[in-house]
């Protein structure tokens, strides 16, 4: 059963390793061990060294961010490595999840009685986690999600906190119930009443801040769970918010961390953990079930972690705004142009600069501008633009290679010189 066997399994056995986990040689292919990095000439797809342009694809400078639509982030050599030993073997997921959440609480010094679980993806943590408070470790109601008949089916979110990634708490089934003040949090806490959620990008919009959310959720005895997918760095935010008391907490793994792009972590209360992963792959007749995350991904998050917490962050951060200074340096001497320096005080919390072109300068507006090089080979990805009431282009260099700053300088400077009026 479910219940009796996998929920035991998470909660009793969190990080003892079966007979075929890491740590004991298990059923490898024959030679395996010796041959993990394969050193053969590809033939077919991948021959060339770039199997986008052998799809008829063009390859993109990323200066916009760590964007899942761009492929989120460029993963660690070592994590892409370790992943590579986690294919050599086969392991029990749910017992391989169980391991990975007892070193990643270790790793993170999280509160007592907290765990973790790698999902594929922060938006599968958001809807694994919900299931898990909808469901509890009851089979019966695990089998019927979206269906919520019989169960609590209401989640409280500030009408500031409603963003699309509220889709994945509705796929639970659920309904969501907008609040703006503390009075309508009140009045909206029911016995329909399931959890409340927390946008950690928005608290500077709503009119409930994360410490007061938390203190109304805890005191309707509610779990309150925190989206905070984008909001490393810094580091700390990690444990930050486990230590605050929120019950669950999701984040990115292929953001700044720079683990596999289709990794997550949720963070929080161990029997929430393990009642999230009984509604999740590898788990059968779950709404999560196609929320697969396989062994490979498991092992390369942790390992990406390992790495992200012994990085220097600071020597990082100056590499950043060396890369910027190049491409800000070289269209600030083009008249029109003006450079603003900024760091998000929440998500992407990284070096990016802003470059605010005067309308009557240029023949061409900042949303035309990134068109312009975004159409080039390789393709130039910049942010801002329309969404920055086009007269300002806004780039990062989170995720640049080194050099590539040096296009984006030349590239843009070209493309303003020429629309100068």
């Amino acid at each position: 059963m479910l219940d009796k066997m996998n929920r035991r399994r998470f909660l009793n056995a969190l990080g003892v390793l079966s007979a075929a986990t890491v740590g004991r040689r298990a059923w490898a292919v024959p030679g395996s061990d010796k041959h993990s990095s394969w050193s053969g000439k590809i033939k077919g797809l991948g021959e060339s060294g770039n199997v986008y342009e052998e799809l008829g694809l063009t390859t993109v400078i990323n200066g916009q961010g760590t964007m899942t639509y761009l492929g989120g982030s460029l993963m660690r050599p070592e994590a892409e490595a370790v992943m590579k030993l986690a294919s050599l073997h086969f392991v029990n997921i749910n017992d391989l999840e169980a391991a990975a959440g007892k070193r990643i609480a270790a790793m993170l010094k999280l509160p007592q009685g907290y765990s973790a679980l790698v999902t594929s993806g922060a938006a599968s943590a958001i809807q694994n986690g919900y299931s898990g408070i909808l469901t509890g470790s009851n089979e019966t109601h695990i089998k019927q999600l979206p269906d919520v008949t019989g169960l609590k089916s209401e989640v409280i979110v500030q009408k500031a906190h409603r963003s699309p990634w509220n889709h994945q708490i509705r796929a639970t089934g659920v309904k969501i119930v907008e609040v703006e003040t503390v009075a309508d949090v009140q009045n909206a806490i029911s016995e329909r009443t399931a959890a409340m959620h927390f946008l950690n990008l928005a608290d500077p919009d709503g009119q409930i801040k994360r410490e007061e959310w938390l203190k109304l959720a805890h005191a309707a005895n509610l779990p309150a769970f925190i989206d905070a997918a984008a909001d490393t760095p810094p580091k700390s935010h990690l444990w930050d918010y486990a230590n605050m008391g929120y019950d669950l907490i999701s984040f990115s793994g292929g953001k700044a961390m720079r683990g596999p792009q289709c990794t997550g972590l949720l963070i929080g209360r161990e029997e929430m953990i393990g009642n999230a992963l009984l509604n999740m792959s590898p788990n059968e007749d779950t709404l999560g079930r196609p929320t697969k995350v396989g062994k490979e991904e498991i092992v390369g998050m942790l390992k990406t972690l390992e790495l992200y917490l012994a990085e220097d962050q600071e020597a990082l951060t100056k590499q950043q705004w060396r890369q910027l200074d190049t491409i800000a340096n070289a269209v600030s001497k083009i008249a029109g142009v003006t450079i603003a320096r900024h760091v998000p005080k929440i998500a992407n919390n990284f070096p990016t600069i802003q470059i605010h072109l005067d309308p009557s300068k240029f023949s061409i507006d900042a949303g035309q501008v990134n068109r312009q090089l975004a159409s080039m080979k390789p393709s130039i990805v910049l942010g801002g633009g329309e969404h920055h009431g086009n007269s300002t282009i806004q780039i990062t260099a989170i995720v640049l290679r080194p050099g590539q700053d040096r296009v984006i300088a030349d590239a843009l400077s070209t493309v303003l010189r020429q629309h100068r009026v």
